[in-house]
Order: structure tokens, then C-alpha cells, then sequence
């Protein structure tokens, strides 16, 4: 019985510090619901999940959407955060939002519209369904009272970056400027390590965005990166901006054993990068206190 209530104990441990919130940065957690279709058609209201953060004061603050990867696990973690790299942005000045998609975290479900076929991937209802969700919790964040719905950037990795630009491609609002990490799909670093499926279905549609978007992008790739090698990222962006659009492209040496992993693990490389890119569009460049 008591190694019973122990290990109860430790649960709730864990359980409760999984629900932690970073007082510091104001972090709070909200729930909207969104319409969206999968690939197959099939159409489904889903819970995404936001969390947003905030410095200190009233504001107005510009608003900064954060947009996760696809992951093999879709329910760990409970709710995406990225709290090292919201510290960063909310250092200057920047109330973050980083909305968990339908599909992944606690509130998933088996419902999956970023399913994109597999053997036969097909992306385009992907950018769709997403951009969906992500322009649903920018709608959310400018009901905010503290935020300035007038300077937007939105920023993604992996998936989250091919659909950070697909969203750009919308010209919502007040957004001012996009950054795309890594950003791609159908990437399987074990089966086909820096080779995309489909990567000219890919092509076309970064073509697609970059006839569209009218706000300038940081794009940031790395020379190692296993799902999307330089050959494609470069492929890319040529199409985008032959199309175009106005991305500067930064092929970043190899970082760890696999530079997809940038975002997460690297702040120290691509924070000058993104400060002076920030800086280079009316937002801070330096933290705003020391």
C-alpha cells in the first residue's frame, strides 16, 4: 500500500508540474475551436489548444505566432510551449502565442488533417487545414486588450514553417514579417534521410505562396538538416521568389547531428539572425531589459 500511495504521489507530482506555467512570462492557456478538413474531404470541429505569454505591463505589444512541427508522438507533449525561445521574443517586447494544432497534445483526437497520405503525399490540404488553425489563434490573439494588432509576425519550423508560409500567403492583417525554420513536409530522416517525399509537389506550391505573399521572410536552413537537405530548401526558395516573393534564404552550416533541429536546440546560432531581421523591420533587435 505505501509503495502504492507513493507512486500515486509521484503522478501527481509529475502531473502537476507538467501544468506548471511560467509566471515570469504571464503564461496562460486557452482553448478555441476550429473547422477544418482533412485530406480525404471529411470536415471536423477541433479543440486548438493556445498558450500565450506576455512581458510585463499593459502593452500594446506586437503579436508573434509560433507555429510547432508534425510529431511521431501526437500527444506528447500535452500542449506545445517552446518556453527558451518565447523568452526570447518576449525579451523584446513580443506577446507570444503558440497554438497546438488539432491532431497533437491532450485535446487530440484521432482526427488527423495533417495527414498527408503517406506513400502518396499530397500537402496542399495540409497549408490548408493549418493555415486555418493558425489564423483562427492570430483572430483569438487580437481580441487580446494588450496586444497591437497591427504589427504581426508569424514564425514556424519543419511543418510549422511550411505552414507559417503557406498562413503569409494569406496576408492577414497586420502582418509585417514571416520566418520559416527548416520548413517542409513529408520528410523521413530514417527511410530517406534530407529527401522529402514529393519535394516538386513542394516546389509548387512554395511557387503558390510566393506569388501570393506580400510581407517579407527569413528563411533558415542548415547544411545537415535530415528531412530537408539543401538541394530542396534551395529549390524552394528559388521558387517562391522567382514567383515573387521577397525571403532572404540563409543556409546555415551543420549543426548537431541533425540541423532540423535548430529551432529547439540552437538559439545562440540563429538569434543574431533573427534579432537583426526583426531590428531590420521596426521591432526590437535587443532584449528591451537587461
Amino acid at each position: 500500500m505505501r509503495k502504492f500511495l507513493l507512486l500515486c504521489l509521484a503522478l501527481l507530482s509529475l502531473h502537476a508540474q507538467a501544468d506548471e506555467l511560467a509566471t515570469d512570462l504571464h503564461e496562460s492557456v486557452a482553448t478555441i475551436n476550429v473547422k477544418v478538413k482533412d485530406l480525404y474531404g471529411r470536415e471536423e470541429t477541433g479543440k486548438v489548444v493556445i498558450t500565450q505569454f506576455k512581458p510585463d505591463g499593459d502593452g500594446p505589444f506586437p503579436i508573434l505566432v509560433l507555429n510547432h512541427g508534425r510529431a511521431d508522438n501526437r500527444v506528447d507533449p500535452s500542449r506545445f510551449r517552446y518556453v527558451s525561445q518565447v523568452r526570447f521574443f518576449t525579451d523584446r517586447g513580443f506577446a507570444v502565442f503558440v497554438p497546438t494544432r488539432i491532431g497533437y497534445g491532450a485535446a487530440g483526437t484521432s482526427f488527423d488533417p495533417e495527414n498527408n497520405g503517406g506513400s502518396n503525399p499530397s500537402y496542399a490540404p495540409v497549408a490548408v487545414a493549418a493555415s486555418t488553425e493558425i489564423l483562427a489563434a492570430l483572430d483569438y490573439a487580437k481580441q487580446q486588450p494588450y496586444v497591437d494588432p497591427q504589427r504581426v509576425v508569424l514564425l514556424g519550423q519543419s511543418v510549422g514553417g511550411f505552414t507559417t508560409t503557406a498562413t503569409a500567403a494569406k496576408n492577414p492583417a497586420g502582418l509585417i514579417v514571416a520566418i520559416n525554420f527548416a520548413g517542409g513536409a513529408g520528410g523521413n530522416p530514417v527511410l530517406h534521410p534530407g529527401i522529402p517525399g514529393n519535394p516538386g509537389q513542394l516546389e509548387d506550391l512554395y511557387a503558390r505562396f510566393g506569388a501570393a505573399t506580400k510581407a517579407p521572410m527569413l528563411w533558415i536552413y542548415t547544411e545537415n538538416d535530415k528531412f530537408f537537405g539543401p538541394r530542396y530548401s534551395k529549390a524552394w526558395h528559388d521558387a517562391f521568389v522567382k514567383a515573387g516573393g521577397n525571403a532572404e534564404y540563409h543556409l546555415l552550416p551543420p549543426f548537431a547531428k541533425n540541423g532540423h533541429t535548430l529551432f529547439a536546440n540552437g538559439m545562440e546560432i540563429w538569434a543574431p539572425l533573427v534579432a537583426q531581421f526583426l531590428g531590420e523591420h521596426g521591432f526590437p533587435a535587443e532584449p528591451l531589459k537587461h
